[in-house]
């Protein structure tokens, strides 16, 4: 992300309302950013991280994982910074060529063919709820074991359980409680977690951008 005196300025009120924490350093930046894309604190208590789940996501993006996301707008808003870093390849379900099915939505279909491509990749639900029961099924059932799960789509049915079902996988992950969420927070995390493996691993690979 290119930062601007702005930024910085309402990072600093950030700071100042959010006031004492538990995060770690890392995990404080993700929060921050997600808080600084939404304008809604509210976040600071909502987001979970799983153990090492921001270790694993830095060490995914240096190996060049492939990053799986549910939506176009996902896709779009991550691209710049992953571009202008690693370079992960980049696939959306929405565009997946796969088989028409009646009982499945396109983006659960589509994040389904990609999973079983990627079974190792980083996956990131922004938007659809559809998509993050279909690659939770896809964990329990053992036939993948993604790197990273960031799972943020708003939900008013039944998105709680599918939540615990991730939560309670060996899987690292980041998620959201309760019914809010969006691509916009989805996006934030990614942004925030390519900032800090490029700050702690891409920049001495290569002497910068």
């Amino acid at each position: 992300m290119e930062w601007h005196v702005t930024d910085a300025q309402s990072l600093a009120i950030i700071d100042t309302e959010i006031g004492d924490h538990i995060f770690s350093p890392a995990e404080y930046e993700i929060v921050r950013r997600v808080v600084y894309a939404t304008a809604d604190l509210e976040y600071k208590s909502l987001i979970r991280f799983s153990e090492q789940a921001l270790q694993a996501g830095a060490a995914a993006l240096v190996a060049r994982t492939t990053i799986v996301v549910d939506a176009p707008m996902v896709q779009a808003a991550i691209a710049h910074d992953i571009q202008n870093t690693f370079a992960n390849p980049v696939y959306c379900s929405m565009e997946a060529l796969t088989r028409p099915q009646k009982e499945k939505t396109l983006a659960a279909w589509g994040i389904e063919t990609l999973a079983r491509r990627y079974p190792e990749g980083i996956f990131v639900v922004g938007q659809a709820q559809t998509a993050l029961t279909a690659l939770v099924e896809l964990i329990a059932a053992e036939e993948i074991r993604p790197a990273l799960v960031i799972a943020t789509p708003v939900g008013f049915v039944n998105l709680e359980p599918v939540k615990a079902r991730l939560q309670e996988s060996l899987v690292p992950y980041i998620t959201i409680e309760g019914r809010k969420g969006n691509a916009v927070v989805a996006a934030a995390i990614v942004d925030g977690l390519v900032d800090l493996a490029w700050q702690a691993y891409g920049q001495d690979r290569t002497g910068g951008r």
